[in-house]
């Protein structure tokens, strides 16, 4: 039997999917023996498996003896093919489909070099080398410079390592119709309050204006400034939820939409977006 093509059951199914995918795809096929389409697909899944040497794993799965299984994926029909990217299901189809239609199928699940590359990077940056992970993906842009996956994990890596205007710059050079990706929306406004952050005084000095005079709603606002540029963002809302308790219309109502500027980094919910929602609520009514 081929490496690439293996039989999975309900006991082996955290192991032989669910954690391989987390480094390679995997194709799952629900079959069975009484299946006439099936034993159309099967055969040319586990030629495309061989042929594509690695590049996925093909788990399957007899839908007779795994009902569980078949029910955890709301399979109706055989066969029924599913894509596992990451633990996660990414595409499927049912039914005996030709080659080239299942071609495209895998194509999709699996990364383009590009891709790899950039998943190498990321790899290589959570071991701490922020240098060698910018050279993979320079290595990456070079074969897909339009790719945003990678064009974003550069953005990122660079905003953290304290180069906001690189960051920018990576992402400026997206064609236009990917600058409206959400990732890249979020990317663009950490950047503004890090190029923000650049332009004043140290927290700590902030942090001391405040305390000398705590009606100081101006320094208040600057010190939330600081502490977002620095991705501290409990203390950023505290800060802003003062300055609106205070006056909630100072500079503006700056203090209450820098609020919701932060609710937005931290993608509008979670146990911190909701209490300072309720907080700033009750505060202006």
């Amino acid at each position: 039997m081929s490496p690439y093509a293996i039989n999975v059951t309900e006991a082996d199914f955290e192991e032989k999917i669910i954690a391989a995918s987390a480094h390679t795809p995997v194709v799952i096929d629900f079959w069975a023996e009484w299946c006439g389409p099936c034993r159309v697909l099967k055969p040319l899944l586990e030629r495309l498996a061989e042929e594509y040497q690695g590049k996925f794993i093909l788990a399957k799965v007899d839908s007779d003896e795994n009902m569980r299984l078949s029910g955890r994926f709301g399979v109706r029909g055989i066969p029924t093919v599913v894509g596992i990217v990451g633990g996660e299901e990414k595409a499927r189809f049912s039914g005996a489909q030709p080659e080239n239609q299942v071609r495209a199928f895998l194509d999709r699940l699996i990364p383009s070099p590009a891709d790899a590359l950039r998943q190498t990077a990321l790899e290589v940056h959570q071991r701490g080398d922020t240098t060698m992970a910018l050279k993979i993906l320079d290595d990456a842009l070079a074969l897909a410079p339009d790719n945003a996956d990678v064009r974003i994990a550069a953005a990122e890596i660079l905003l953290r390592s304290g180069d906001a205007g690189a960051a920018r710059a990576m992402l400026d050079a997206l064609p236009a119709a990917q600058r409206g990706d959400e990732r890249v929306a979020m990317l663009l406004t950490r950047i503004a309050f890090a190029e923000k952050g650049q332009t004043l005084p140290g927290a700590d000095a902030l942090a001391a204006r405040v305390q000398a005079d705590e009606h100081d709603l101006a320094a208040r606002l600057q010190l939330a400034d600081a502490y977002i540029a620095q991705e501290r963002f409990e203390p950023a809302l505290a800060q802003l939820l003062e300055v609106v308790r205070r006056d909630p219309g100072f500079n503006d109502g700056a203090a209450r939409q820098s609020m919701v500027s932060v609710f937005n980094l931290l993608g509008g919910s979670g146990e911190l977006v909701g209490r300072y929602r309720r907080l700033l609520a009750s505060a202006l009514h």
